[in-house]
């Protein structure tokens, strides 16, 4: 029955992906693979949402827990969209090999969730701390093919991911490492998985940061520059007046 609904899964996301081929046909297929990622972001931060804070348990204080039924339908979900993502990343070879080290890691640690039948609420809080950045990102990848990044939402856009990246997937994630570690009912296969991907998400934030300060320093240096030739205009404007 699980094979079957990660099969499911699969299935609906390339049929997902079909239908975005079909439909913008003048698209290149990273656009229509991008709004399958935008629709599973979207989907899965709801449904694990649902898990996390509604259907429980609390990941904090129940790490390692056995896995309830609306936890194996969310990792089958995931674990189906992380398969479709994972061979169309190598199929079109775009990403590097930092994000596919993560859906690999991804994949292997839903995996060994639903096999063991255990640590499904943690595994769960995970992914919803993963991918609610996620429809931001392709936000700003849509922004950029559509000309509309350098603007007032584009810096909207970059604000909020990095807010939520910081205090969510490391801020929050540092507590939920933390309460696995320390969980007696947690395998020890699991507290590893959990090494790797919180050691991941620092590889990323540090990319963040650096992305973030090279941004804010230009658009103070462009700031800087647009108020001098502000006050430039308005020199010139005042020394024309005494002339006349």
């Amino acid at each position: 029955m699980l094979v079957l609904e990660v099969i499911c899964s699969l299935i609906g996301w390339l049929s997902l992906y079909l239908l975005f081929c079909f439909t913008f046909r003048q698209r290149a297929p990273e656009w229509n693979c991008r709004l399958v990622t935008f629709s599973h972001g979207v989907l899965i931060v709801l449904l694990t949402a649902y898990v996390v804070f509604i259907d429980g348990p609390w990941p904090f204080t129940h790490a390692g827990t056995e896995n309830t039924e609306m936890q194996i339908f969310a990792l089958a979900v995931c674990l189906g969209y992380f398969f479709f993502d994972l061979g169309w990343c190598v199929c079109y070879r775009t990403e590097g090999p930092v994000m596919l080290a993560h859906h690999i890691a991804s994949i292997a640690g839903i995996l060994l969730a639903l096999q063991m039948g255990a640590s499904g609420c943690e595994t769960c809080a995970v992914i919803f701390g993963s991918e609610i950045t996620n429809p931001l990102l392709q936000s700003r990848w849509f922004l950029r093919q559509l000309g509309l990044y350098d603007s007032l939402l584009g810096d909207a856009v970059d604000l909020l991911f990095i807010i939520l990246f910081a205090t969510v997937r490391i801020g929050v994630g540092t507590v939920m490492f933390y309460c696995e570690l320390t969980s007696p009912r947690t395998s020890m296969v699991m507290k590893v998985g959990g090494v790797i991907m919180y050691g991941l998400s620092w590889v990323f934030m540090v990319d963040i940061a650096r992305f973030g300060y090279k941004k804010s320093r230009a658009k103070y240096k462009k700031w800087k520059e647009n108020h001098k030739l502000k006050e430039s205009r308005e020199t010139l404007g005042g020394h024309s007046d005494k002339t006349d």
